[in-house]
């Protein structure tokens, strides 16, 4: 059961080869035995995910199944469910129990998913390592003394593992691709606005994005065809018909096109990465895929982009953790200030305080034109170069870092080191773009993966590709061995 594909687990539990119920249970002791050393979930609650487990079993006895009903689903803890405690990775939210169910919790609620528990991840998705949880760091299953990525490096880690068939994660500069790369896995970031953010915990709100974490593309195109829907509750979900992405996997891709921009190709790249990146092309080409240079010219200003743009939406949604309606409260204060002051400064991280200062900065009187507005600015440009790039090519060819998963601890005293763990992903985030990160070899017995960008959803054609390459492939299909 541990390796098996979600279509695989599908098939045996629609031939009854096991039940919901023998899978959750199988799933809940991979936890036991790997969790501890791990660390990829913050909460597990057995009466409950066995009880979704028995319920599934009901729905499959009537035939009442869909491509999910049945089968565990790991859910990062940035999702509100209902009934289970939501922390975001925070002490700010040590005490929240929700009251509801997020849009994406509802949906696979709706299939008969099995929620298998709540994933660890860097405190209010602020991070590409997972060390900022106030649950502790997360470890790379594929060596434990190395970080799993971030923000949602428990999802990964767990999948990863074994503990979980597949995951949900969010994005919001690289939170889903860089994980998946680091941890040797497939991770797919919606177009914004496919995947509703109704009831996940908001960080930068016109940027965060929810998708999956998988072993391949087609289990990526099994998870997206749950999680993307219209949801009047969220005023930035698109309201389009969504596409049959497991039925467009075997496309043919032949006399296509991909671009590789120049700025990403330069003598900046990695050389081992780069030489990773070149069988990529080759095998691409040997399906007679076609290549052309591009531009993506103002990409190199994605970082001190995303860096104004982001910390500005998180000090502003950050500001409702005050310690009055809800979340963590300090004990002792002579008054209502001190009480907001204490609160704050117990009941968030080093990371979210920093991001929170230089988001109120540069929002303030005086600053808002010359950081904030002028940030948006180039974000138009860099959207702008994307828009003229699909112009010459169906899809961009990427990386997705610019490394493999370094050692915990190596970069928490530098934070500029640590942001740029996201060069590669940040302009699509900025973009509003699709992308996904696929396993594509090793480095020194880590994982490494590549990117393919794609135009406004069309994710069809960026999981067609991924699966095509998968194919031929066998990276995705690799687990990690004595670590775990």
């Amino acid at each position: 059961m541990k390796n098996l594909s979600l279509k695989e687990l599908n098939l045996g539990l629609s031939s009854k080869k096991f039940s919901s119920e023998e899978l959750t249970k199988f799933f809940l002791n991979e936890i036991k035995i790997s969790n501890p050393k791990i660390n990829a979930f913050i909460t597990i609650d057995e009466d409950k995910s066995l009880q979704q487990a028995r319920d599934a079993d009901k729905r499959i006895s009537q035939d009442n199944m869909n491509e999910l009903t049945g089968i565990p689903i790991a859910q990062k803890d940035i999702f509100c469910a209902k009934g289970w405690k939501t922390t975001c990775g925070s002490k700010m939210l040590d005490n929240f129990y929700s009251p509801y169910d997020s849009k994406v919790i509802e949906l696979f609620n709706q299939c008969g998913a099995v929620n298998i528990g709540k994933t660890n991840m860097d405190e209010f998705a602020m991070g590409s390592s997972n060390e900022t949880s106030y649950y502790g760091e997360v470890r790379n299953p594929w060596n434990l003394d190395y970080v799993p990525g971030g923000s949602s490096g428990g999802s990964a880690a767990a999948v990863a593992s074994g503990m979980a068939p597949a995951a949900t994660a969010t994005d919001t500069g690289g939170s889903i691709r860089q994980p998946a790369s680091l941890c040797g896995l497939t991770g797919l970031k919606p177009t914004y606005g496919l995947v509703s953010r109704f009831g996940m915990i908001a960080f930068a709100s016109s940027l965060d994005q929810a998708g999956p974490i998988a072993k391949s593309a087609e289990d990526c195109a099994l998870m997206l065809k749950v999680m993307a829907a219209h949801d009047t509750r969220d005023s930035t979900s698109i309201n389009q018909k969504i596409p049959d992405y497991p039925k467009n996997l075997d496309n043919p891709i032949k006399g296509k096109t991909i671009g590789l921009p120049k700025e990403f190709f330069n003598d900046d790249l990695n050389q081992e990465v780069k030489i990773v990146l070149e069988q990529v092309i080759d095998s691409y080409q040997k399906m007679g895929v076609n290549f052309k240079e591009i531009s993506l010219s103002n990409s190199h200003l994605s970082i001190p982009v995303y860096y104004v743009i982001a910390p500005a939406e998180a000090s502003s949604n950050l500001s409702r953790y005050d310690g009055v309606k809800f979340g963590y409260r300090a004990k002792d204060f002579k008054d209502l200030e001190e009480m907001y002051l204490k609160t704050r400064e117990q009941g968030f991280g080093e990371e979210v305080k920093r991001r929170i200062l230089v988001g109120t900065y540069v929002l303030s009187a005086g600053y808002y034109d010359a950081y904030y507005l002028k940030a948006q600015k180039i974000r138009r440009l860099i959207a702008d170069d994307f828009k003229n790039a699909f112009k010459e090519c169906d899809l961009i060819l990427a990386p997705s870092c610019p490394s493999t998963a370094f050692k915990i601890g190596d970069k928490t005293e530098d934070p500029v080191s640590m942001y740029m763990q996201d060069m590669y992903t940040i302009s699509t985030n900025l973009a509003g773009l699709p992308a996904i990160s696929s396993p594509a070899g090793f480095i020194n017995k880590m994982p490494v993966g590549f990117q393919l960008i794609g135009n406004y959803f069309d994710e069809a054609t960026i999981l067609n590709f991924t699966h095509q390459y998968q194919q031929i492939t066998h990276w995705h299909q690799k687990t990690p061995g004595a670590a775990v």
